[in-house]
């Protein structure tokens, strides 16, 4: 069973109605050029909790399918705020700025819907503000360094999404494994997501303490056949969270959604 092939058909469906062609084609490109990572692992987790997630495959795959948009979404506006092609003065490449940020906000707007009455979609409106804080603060950093961590700060919160959308499709929290998972995988990505079969691991059945046994990348992924990454470790936008996820999501507090973290800028802070 190739989960990738599943999340990328179940993100083209959910754009299947975008008009004009024009943009629907710019769409469509930035999914068929995509690592299906997040997708992949949101699958991922669902089936290391409940070994019968499979049997409803299609309908996990449209939350691992929002995952997957929300992220897209946010990289395609990284990119664009780094190297604006508004600044150009080719008006064909202003042009086609002009699309790609309309694409990315439809592709987080999608990404939202497919979300919005799981118990991930609070984690969702978090990333999102966070992505926003973080690209902001990136203006003031002095060093390469610290711009580059701020910018993999996306990644990162888009796994931990990943792990609690998983388990929210069969009702259950991410357990402290699965979140480490998340985490490794972040540490060795950086900002930029490789075929799921190179950089997630063989998540096995999650244990009752919370434990899980892993292995090398297998045919989770994408298709391809490559190492495992070894750990190494894009100005301004001010992206918002919107209010139309149709839940009563409250984002002043944090839930207690199982993920914690340290970062000041996180997605899980209130």
């Amino acid at each position: 069973m190739d989960r990738a092939a599943s999340c990328r058909r179940a993100a083209r469906d959910a754009v299947a109605d975008v008009e004009p062609p024009r943009l629907h084609d710019v769409i469509v490109g930035t999914l068929d050029g995509a690592s299906m990572t997040p997708g992949v692992l949101t699958l991922e987790s669902a089936a290391a909790i409940d070994p019968t997630a499979d049997l409803e495959l299609d309908s996990i795959a449209n939350q691992a399918a929002g995952v997957q948009l929300i992220y897209e979404g946010l990289r395609l506006t990284r990119r664009l705020a780094h190297d604006e092609p508004w600044t150009s003065g080719d008006p064909e490449t202003e042009a086609d700025g002009d699309l790609e940020i309309l694409a990315a906000d439809i592709l987080v707007a999608r990404g939202f819907y497919l979300l919005a009455r799981t118990d991930a979609a609070g984690k969702a409106v978090r990333t999102v503000q966070a992505f926003g804080r973080d690209q902001t603060l990136r203006d003031d950093v002095d060093s390469d360094a610290e711009s580059a961590t701020l910018d993999a700060n996306l990644e990162r919160d888009v796994l931990e999404l990943a792990v609690l959308a998983g388990a929210a499709a069969v009702d259950a929290t991410p357990t402290a494994a699965l979140i480490a998972v998340a985490n490794d995988v972040a540490d060795a990505v950086g900002t930029e997501f490789p075929p799921a079969s190179a950089c997630l691991p063989v998540i096995g059945p999650v244990e009752a303490d919370g434990g899980t046994a892993t292995g090398n990348a297998g045919d989770s992924g994408d298709g391809e056949s490559e190492p495992a990454l070894e750990a190494e470790g894009e100005s301004k936008t001010e992206t918002e969270a919107e209010g139309d996820t149709d839940t009563d999501t409250d984002t002043g507090t944090a839930p207690d959604d199982g993920i914690q973290t340290d970062r000041a800028t996180s997605a899980t802070d209130p």
